[in-house]
């Protein structure tokens, strides 16, 4: 039996020495943000300067993989001409593809730097083929990252209905909101991830030892209660524990990582052009061990297609550096509880 072709490997760059471990490891593509709101994760100690996006460019490049520059926030009125130079910026330092979410920044992308190749984000929202290919047909984009809501059924019917290149979250946190259209952190702190870059910003984290236990707290909103020895995550109000009729548990969703290395074959047959690491905000160590990993993966549904399995060793690997120490397939296939 033959094998199958690969999807990419998208792998996160949150600072230079995780690009290169990416590289490194097997990545086909990195993706990286400047250091400010224009990305969707604009937290302190992350993202590349200028220099910096240089060295990481030329490395890459030098490797023979394509960078990517996540410009996937939405300007305000205020603020549209800093969300338009970093257009010009990515231009003038030649990105393989610039990640967008904003149609008027698309608008401006087209019309001053139409060489200029377009991936509609995962903060786009688009979730069925018809919004895919208005976007296609209005600002020529070239790949969609789809919302980790979707299950894999509706993933294939969206690449059947569209010759816009499909690429999905594999591996990392699982988003259980629509990405781009959730306002829980914005109702707890007044800042919006959409426009400011950080779900949970970091301004408005606290952690607290108590006699009942380490508590978090986002914006003085208490997310979860650990007790001594349990590890304790970051606050994000989709992932805290909370008392809903009677019983407090995890009310919206488990804090597992997303892993999908099982559906490989399945994400393959559906259409699927790219498979995407999550984890700019993740150190360098943990972006070596997934891109390996993944790589691995990847190289064998190339060699042995239908009889590509997971080997247990990869999923132990993975499930060291996931986040509850544990995996979901999410949405993809599953029930919601």
């Amino acid at each position: 039996m033959s094998g199958m072709r690969a999807p990419e490997l998208v792998c996160p760059a949150g600072g230079l020495p995780a690009l290169r471990a990416a590289v490194d490891n097997g990545a086909d593509c990195v993706y990286f943000g400047f250091k400010d709101a224009t990305n969707a994760r604009n937290f302190t100690g992350l993202n590349f300067d200028l220099p910096q996006i240089r060295e990481g460019i030329a490395y890459a490049h030098r490797h023979g993989r394509k960078v990517l520059l996540a410009l996937n926030t939405y300007p305000l009125a205020r603020n549209q001409a800093d969300w338009n130079f970093a257009v010009d910026r990515a231009a003038d330092l030649e990105v393989d593809a610039v990640i967008m979410a904003d149609p008027g920044l698309m608008a401006y992308a087209t019309r001053v730097h139409p060489a200029l190749r377009l991936h509609l984000s995962v903060q786009g929202s688009a979730t069925n083929h018809e919004a895919i290919n208005f976007y296609r047909e209005r600002f020529g984009i070239q790949r969609v990252v789809l919302p980790r809501v979707l299950s894999l059924a509706q993933v294939g019917q969206l690449a059947a209905n569209t010759p816009v290149e499909i690429e999905v979250f594999g591996f990392g946190g699982l988003c259980v909101m629509v990405e781009g259209r959730c306002a829980l952190s914005a109702y707890a702190t007044g800042k919006s991830p959409n426009c400011n870059g950080a779900c949970s910003p970091d301004a408005f984290v606290r952690w607290e030892q108590t006699p009942r236990g380490m508590e978090t707290r986002l914006n003085g909103i208490l997310i979860d209660r650990y007790a001594d020895g349990e590890r304790a995550g970051y606050p994000t109000l989709c992932k805290g524990r909370f008392t809903v009729n009677g019983e407090t548990y995890y009310a919206i969703e488990e804090p597992a990582s997303l892993n999908t290395l099982e559906l490989l074959p399945e994400l393959a047959r559906a259409g699927v052009t790219a498979i995407k690491i999550e984890g700019r905000q993740r150190n360098p160590a943990y972006v070596a061990q997934v891109t390996k990993v993944w790589r691995a993966a990847l190289d064998a549904l190339a060699r042995d297609g239908e009889r590509f399995a997971a080997q247990a060793g990869w999923m132990a690997e993975l499930n060291k550096i996931s986040e509850g120490q544990s995996h979901t397939l999410g949405a993809y296939y599953r029930p919601w509880k």
